[in-house]
C-alpha cells in the first residue's frame, strides 16, 4: 500500500459540529435498499430496516382507467400475500414507489391518456392509501412515490396533472401517509429526473408533498462521445456533480420548501468479475463500460453514507439488493450476487451493526488526508463511535493496478481511550482489528486508509 507519511507534520484536529445534531436519524432510521418483487427480506434485513419496492401501475392494471382491483395484480397476483407481509414480517418499514412502467412517456399518446383519466388517478390514489397505508388494518407502508424517474420525457402538464389527483387521493385515503415526489433536484429538467422549480414549485403541489426525492450517482462527466458516459468515482472526487445536486437541492428546498423532509432514493456502484468483463456487449464494449472493483465497491457506499448522513438528508437507499453479475451500467450494482454476498454486504451490515442505534454528532476532520465523522449513541453519550477513512480513491476505468492510499494521523481531544478498532468487514468472518498508539490521555496515533475505521468509545 501507497503509505502517505506525516512524518514533520500531525495535525491537530479541531471538532466542526453539526447542526442540529439532536434531530440527525439514527443510523437504522437512516439507511434503506431498493427491492423488488424476487426482494428475500429475511438476507437483507441484516443491512438495513428500511426498504423501497417498485411497484409498477401498469402490473395493477392493464390499462389506465381500468378497474382497480388493489391488492391483486392485473396477473393476479397478490401484493400482500405474495410481496408486502414478507417484508413486514422480516422487520422493514416500506416505501412504495409507484412507477408508471408502460403507462410513461413511451406509452402512445401518454399525454392525453392521463389527462382524459385524472378521476381515475384520484381514486388509485386513495384506494392505494387506504389498502396500504399506516392508519388501514394492513400497515404495509408509510411513504408512497408517484412516479419514479419520469423526467423530462413524460409530458410535464400530464404528470402535474395526475400528481395533484392522486396525491389528493393519497391525502384522503391516509392522511399519516407520507408522500413523496418522483425523482427530481434544482438543476434543469433532464431524461431521469423533473426540475423543482417546474414541477413541484407552485404552491399547489408544495401542499401535496412531504419529501423531495433525489437519486445521485458518483457519474463522471464525459469529455466527448468516445468516452463512456457510466465511469465513475470515489464519493469524495470534488469535481462530481455527486454530492452537489444533493447540496443545490438541499439549498432550493430551504429557500422554497422549508419543513419538507430529503431523501436519496437511489444510490449505487456497480462491480462484477473480470469474467463478467469479458462478455460486454453492445455500448457497453463499445465505450468500454467499467465497473469497480468489489473491494471498491464496498468502500464507496459506506462512504457514500456517511456523506449523505453529514447532509441535511432524511433518508438514502441503496441502489441495489442482488446482482446477476451483468457487465452494463445498474446490472452489477447488488450488495449480492446472485444470491451470495459480495463484500459490500458486509461492509454495509457492519455499518448498521456498529452504528444502527448512533446518530452523527459531529465532524471532526475533513481534509485530503482524512476524515473523521464521531456518532454518538441514542440514548448513552459515553458511548460513541468515530469513524476515519482516507477520502482517496480512483474512476472506475482507472481501476487496474490501483494501490489504495494510507496515512498515518494522529487523532487527539478524545473522549477517552478506544476500546478497539473495527477496519471494514469484507466477509463473515474475521473483521480486522486497527492496531493504534496511545500519545496522551486523550490521543492516539493511527494508519488510516480507504477502508473506513470505526473507532469504539465506552464498550
Amino acid at each position: 500500500m501507497l503509505k502517505l507519511l506525516l512524518s514533520a507534520f500531525i495535525c491537530s484536529i479541531s471538532l466542526i459540529g453539526v447542526q442540529a445534531a439532536d434531530q440527525k436519524p439514527l443510523m437504522k432510521d437512516f439507511l434503506g435498499i431498493n427491492g423488488h418483487y424476487t426482494f428475500k427480506p429475511e438476507v437483507y434485513i441484516k443491512t438495513c430496516r428500511l426498504a423501497r419496492n417498485y411497484h409498477n401501475i401498469n402490473w395493477d392494471v392493464k390499462n389506465v382507467g381500468d378497474p382497480i382491483t388493489i391488492p391483486v395484480c392485473a396477473n393476479k397476483v397478490h401484493w400482500l400475500n405474495n410481496v408486502y407481509n414478507k417484508w413486514i414480517k422480516a422487520g422493514y418499514e416500506i416505501d412504495m414507489c409507484l412507477q408508471f412502467g408502460s403507462f410513461g412517456h413511451k406509452m402512445e399518446n401518454h399525454k392525453q391518456v392521463w389527462l382524459d383519466n385524472l378521476d381515475w388517478c384520484y381514486e388509485y390514489g386513495k384506494r392505494t392509501s387506504e389498502f396500504y397505508g399506516p392508519s388501514g388494518a394492513n400497515k404495509i407502508a408509510t411513504s408512497v412515490e408517484i412516479g419514479n424517474e419520469p423526467g423530462r420525457r413524460f409530458n410535464d402538464e400530464a404528470y402535474q396533472a395526475l400528481y395533484l389527483k392522486m396525491a389528493q387521493g393519497l391525502r384522503d385515503g391516509d392522511p399519516k401517509l407520507k408522500i413523496v415526489t418522483a425523482t427530481a433536484h434544482s438543476h434543469p429538467a433532464d431524461d431521469y429526473s423533473k426540475n423543482m422549480d417546474e414541477t413541484y414549485g407552485s404552491a399547489e403541489m408544495k401542499k401535496l408533498y412531504d419529501v423531495i426525492n433525489v437519486h445521485t450517482y458518483a457519474q463522471i462527466k464525459r469529455k466527448n462521445n468516445s468516452e463512456s458516459p457510466w465511469n465513475r468515482s470515489y464519493p469524495e472526487d470534488d469535481s462530481l456533480v455527486y454530492m452537489k445536486v444533493v447540496d443545490d437541492t438541499i439549498d432550493w428546498r430551504n429557500k422554497h420548501a422549508k419543513g419538507k423532509e430529503i431523501w436519496v432514493t437511489e444510490f449505487g456502484y456497480d462491480s462484477v468479475t473480470p469474467d463478467a468483463m469479458n462478455k460486454r456487449t453492445g455500448w457497453f464494449k463499445k465505450l468500454d463500460w467499467q465497473g469497480v472493483s468489489d473491494l471498491m465497491q464496498a468502500q464507496y457506499i459506506v462512504r457514500s453514507i456517511f456523506l449523505f448522513a453529514e447532509r441535511d438528508v432524511d433518508r438514502a437507499y441503496i441502489y441495489f439488493y442482488d446482482d446477476k453479475n451483468a457487465p452494463g451500467v445498474h446490472a452489477g450494482a447488488g450488495l449480492t450476487r446472485n444470491d451470495k454476498p459480495k463484500p459490500s454486504y458486509w461492509a454495509v451490515k457492519q455499518f448498521l451493526d456498529v452504528l444502527g442505534d448512533y446518530r452523527l454528532d459531529k465532524i471532526v476532520r475533513q481534509d485530503k488526508t482524512a476524515y473523521i465523522y464521531a456518532f454518538s449513541h441514542e440514548s448513552d453519550k459515553n458511548k460513541q463511535v468515530w469513524v476515519a477513512w482516507s477520502p482517496t480513491g480512483t474512476q472506475s476505468h482507472k481501476k487496474d493496478g490501483y494501490v489504495g492510499k494510507t496515512a498515518e494521523i494522529e487523532i487527539d481531544k478524545l473522549p477517552g481511550q478506544p476500546s478497539g478498532i473495527q477496519g471494514m468487514a469484507t466477509k463473515k468472518t474475521n473483521i480486522p482489528a486497527i492496531s493504534f498508539e496511545k500519545t496522551g490521555s486523550k490521543a492516539i496515533k493511527l494508519t488510516v486508509s480507504e477502508n473506513p475505521a470505526y473507532i469504539i468509545f465506552g464498550e
